[in-house]
């Protein structure tokens, strides 16, 4: 009996500390949201919460040419940069995640932490030093100067989503599709990448959301007079409580999301179509 009542008891203590820890956590990342989604439909002239009332005009602000030039020209600035960074990771991490894949253990064991090791340098120090670099070589900062920082330093997430699928593909249904008569190429486009693309998207998805937030990079590499969002939205918050900041916030929530369902929906189609 006392044995019942103390596993009993460790059962309910378990469930308090892994559900009640849990719940706090989620509610620490989600509740932030929802105050700053809240905040975007207000009818107030400034940021304020709760809000006296709801009106969609601040989304509509964002539109507005004239009211909010500047934050388009930044949106228009930080959707460039992001996908040029993630087409220009394709290019490069998902064939060596699947070349990673195909060499030994031992030869994939001993280069994996070179592709990895701009993961592990902050981007701030890694901007000011291409800044740096570029100067020595007489390159003046431009928009595809941020791209390359964008890439070297955002695209081992890339590589490391697509390695994690890749390492788990089965060579013989690459020698299958040659025995039956298809080329490398063939084989590659309708056996190997349907297999990797959830690996690709996954990959994808990171590089863009990393490559829109990221402050540093632009900061240093960027020309003069170009500006992005999120540096927009904090010269924003220094001069006034714009309530556009919220709305931009609000699309940026929006499109997260929507691009995350997205992913969801797409990986078991993919991952059916390359089975079959």
């Amino acid at each position: 009996m006392r044995k019942s009542w103390t596993s009993h008891l460790s059962s309910i203590s378990y469930g308090l500390f892994v559900y009640g820890l849990g719940a706090l956590f989620l509610g620490f990342m989600v509740v932030p949201v929802l105050i700053s989604l809240s905040m975007s439909f207000t009818s107030g002239q400034t940021l304020k919460f709760p809000p006296p009332g709801l009106s969609l005009r601040w989304y509509a602000a964002l539109l507005d040419p004239v009211q909010s030039e500047i934050v388009q020209q930044a949106a228009w600035n930080t959707l460039q940069i992001a996908v040029f960074a993630v087409l220009a990771s394709l290019v490069f991490a998902v064939p060596a995640a699947f070349g990673m894949a195909r060499i030994s253990a031992r030869r994939a064991n001993a280069l994996e932490p070179l592709f990895l090791a701009p993961m592990v340098l902050p981007s701030l120090v890694y901007g000011l030093a291409l800044l740096i670099a570029a100067n020595l070589m007489h390159i003046s900062p431009s928009i595809w100067l941020v791209v390359l920082a964008n890439v070297v330093v955002f695209g081992p997430l890339m590589f490391r989503a697509t390695s994690s699928i890749a390492q788990q593909l089965d060579p013989s249904l690459e020698d299958a599709s040659s025995l039956l008569g298809a080329s490398r190429w063939s084989t590659f486009r309708r056996v190997t990448l349907p297999l990797l693309a959830p690996g690709i998207y996954a990959g994808m998805f990171l590089v863009f959301i990393q490559s829109i937030e990221n402050v540093s990079l632009p900061l240093f590499l960027a020309p003069a007079g170009t500006t992005i969002l999120p540096l927009e939205m904090f010269a924003m918050l220094q001069d006034s409580l714009d309530p556009r900041i919220a709305a931009i916030s609000g699309v940026l929530i929006a499109i997260t999301v929507l691009v995350l369902v997205a992913v969801q929906r797409l990986t078991p189609f993919l991952r059916d179509q390359g089975r079959s």
